[in-house]
């Protein structure tokens, strides 16, 4: 694999081509160029690379065509920038950086800004050094936004490593930290916290982009406040006039499409149908798990997506190639094809139906018809990485009880109420038995147990709630180290001795996700690093983790996708109610409060 130079090094090479004095290390000849700096196709162009750049894009290119150029006849094919994801998280792919390239390559993806707070939260800043370390490695730019709330709501959870404003400080100077990754603690901000301006402060100093993430529905003041706080975009906003008043005042709207969360439709009426500038407009996956990668795809889902949804293919592709790479100041360098970017390029016979037939990366042949042709070695990763689960005691049904004093009688709880394929939940209440001085889950009602059961530091807390949405019947449990962001160890179902069977799985694997079943293990997929990735290749977590859909499937879960909702349950930055080593979290008041209360009711009772 070529190591990527910059411009200034190749410059005179690339001269010497255009102006006819050298030949090209590659010409692709009669292709239909999409120029998404002006937003046209014009047909009959040749693109002339040497040096992993584009030397110039002409008619004919003979004239700096020699005996040792390689020819690639497009015949027609459509000449499109390679894609880019301008906010996503690796680890939730349970993938490795390289195994995550491996998988989105063939699809035409050459460009991703990965924040990594999922493993900072787990190893700090060591983690993020070991991650920054493996994208130096690979043939396509993987960019990382230094994590900026570790843990992402201080008072609220314990992650397993912080983050301070002086270790941001440091990272703006590694070379790939493209910025500061999302701004989750968005009351810190608005209300002046000192840590939360600090961090931002300092990306500005370095010249990177801040990353924002206002997830809260409220347009109000705090809105306002946070925004004056520095993030330049956001990837929260689910309803179109999120969108629309994020983009009217600068602040780039993020419209993600991932395994779980889908917020394009809502919101790409603001361009369809509103008529708002597209060049404000960024389109991104921020989670999706492996067995989507492998077997839909990546950006070119999102395309496909986007353009099912009434977008034109030229503005969809420009929010997925220029304006992110505009918006983080590397339009130089990638983001269109034009004299002296990267050669990454993507050879394609649709826009509307878009599938990458060959994909060049900094002027090499990457993949071709679906297959990587690139070698991508295993990466090492040190063996303090691979023993982050640290559970002090093998766990039994007892432990995910929730006691009342009373011994028989009824409660009021509060339940988490999941979305489907949105990432905020409801928060909800009902009213429960009490049995033998016990809370009794309701699942005829679809109201289980959930348990959070801290993994860092072998504390053995262990907090318990209730959840509902997932519509588990029958006797199981799924259990998963993936939870953000503090990664404790999550577990669901319907009874207290599969959830200590999930739960001791996952200990004994070193992290995961587990489905039990009638006390069998249905699914595994184990996580080793940092109890959030596998080192295994990406088809192959692809598979595993396809199961486990399938698995929680014949559990009951009719979600689109009940991993990736399971796995945000304990997220205490996003409304409405959440779960943490500490306690239930009301989101919307940034509080503790109780699973239960006294009050008594005389019938059953629903309440939102």
């Amino acid at each position: 694999m070529r190591k990527r130079r910059p411009w200034h090094e190749v410059a005179t090479r690339l001269v010497d081509v255009a102006a006819g004095r050298e030949p090209a290390e590659l010409v692709i000849r009669n292709g239909r160029w999409v120029n998404v700096l002006t937003r046209e196709v014009v047909a009959g162009i040749d693109i002339a690379v040497c040096s992993g750049r584009i030397a110039c894009i002409v008619a004919d290119a003979a004239y700096c065509t020699g005996a040792g150029t390689r020819v690639i006849e497009a015949e027609g094919r459509f000449l499109v920038p390679g894609l880019t994801d301008a906010h996503m998280h690796v680890e939730s792919s349970m993938c490795t950086i390289t195994e995550y390239v491996r998988a989105v390559l063939p699809h035409g993806t050459t460009a991703i800004f990965a924040d990594p707070h999922e493993i900072a939260n787990v190893f700090g800043l060591d983690g993020v050094r070991m991650m920054a370390a493996e994208a130096a490695a690979m043939p396509i730019n993987v960019f990382l936004q230094m994590p900026s709330c570790v843990p992402s709501a201080p008072g609220l959870e314990t992650p397993g490593a912080r983050i301070t404003a002086r270790e941001v400080e440091e990272a703006m100077s590694w070379p790939g930290v493209i910025g500061l990754g999302e701004m989750m603690n968005f009351p810190g901000l608005a209300g002046n916290d000192e840590q939360m301006h600090a961090e931002v402060a300092a990306a500005m100093r370095a010249g990177k982009t801040v990353g924002g993430h206002y997830a809260s529905p409220d347009l109000g003041r705090g809105f306002h406040a946070y925004l004056a706080g520095g993030p330049a975009d956001d990837h929260e906003n689910t309803r179109e006039v999120d969108a629309m008043e994020r983009a009217r005042r600068g602040l780039r709207p993020m419209l993600r499409l991932g395994s779980a969360w889908h917020d394009v439709a809502a919101q790409i009426t603001a361009v369809t149908e509103r008529g708002l500038d597209p060049r404000q407009f960024i389109l991104c996956t921020d989670d999706v798990h492996a067995a989507t990668l492998v077997r839909e795809g990546h950006m070119d889902r999102v395309l496909r997506h986007a353009v099912a949804l009434g977008c034109d293919p030229l503005v969809a592709l420009q929010m997925m190639t220029i304006n992110p790479a505009e918006h983080f100041g590397v339009a130089r360098d990638l983001g269109c094809l034009a004299p002296g970017r990267y050669a990454d390029l993507v050879l394609a016979d649709s826009l509307e139906e878009f599938a990458a037939g060959m994909v060049i990366a900094g002027g090499e042949v990457a993949a071709e018809a679906g297959r990587l042709l690139l070698d991508l070695p295993a990466w090492a990763h040190e063996e303090r990485f691979r023993h982050s689960v640290h559970i002090p005691r093998r766990l039994a049904a007892a432990d995910f009880a929730v006691p009342c004093g009373d011994a028989d009688g009824t409660v009021t709880a509060n339940v988490i109420g999941v979305l489907e394929n949105q990432a905020p939940t409801r928060h909800l209440t009902a009213e429960l038995a009490v049995a033998g001085g016990t809370v009794q889950p309701d699942p005829a009602n679809d109201v289980l147990p959930l348990a959070l059961v801290e993994r860092h530091r072998g504390s053995g807390a262990l907090v318990n709630g209730f959840v509902h949405g997932f519509g588990f019947t029958g006797d199981c449990a799924v259990a998963s180290t993936v939870a953000h962001d503090s990664h404790h160890l999550l577990v669901v179902g319907t009874g207290a001795e599969s959830m200590a069977q999930a739960a001791n799985t996952l200990a004994d694997s070193g992290g995961g996700v587990v489905v039990v079943r009638a006390g069998k293990v249905a699914a595994l997929v184990e996580l080793p690093v940092a109890g959030l990735m596998s080192g295994e290749r990406a088809e192959v977590v692809a598979g595993k983790s396809a199961r486990v859909v399938r698995a929680m499937r014949d559990c009951g879960c009719t979600l689109n996708n009940g991993y990736m909702q399971l796995s945000l349950l304990a997220l205490v930055v996003i409304p409405e109610l959440r779960i943490s080593d500490l306690g239930l979290v009301d989101v919307n008041r940034f509080a503790h409060i109780p699973v239960i209360s006294q009050i008594r009711k005389e019938r059953s009772e629903w309440h939102s």
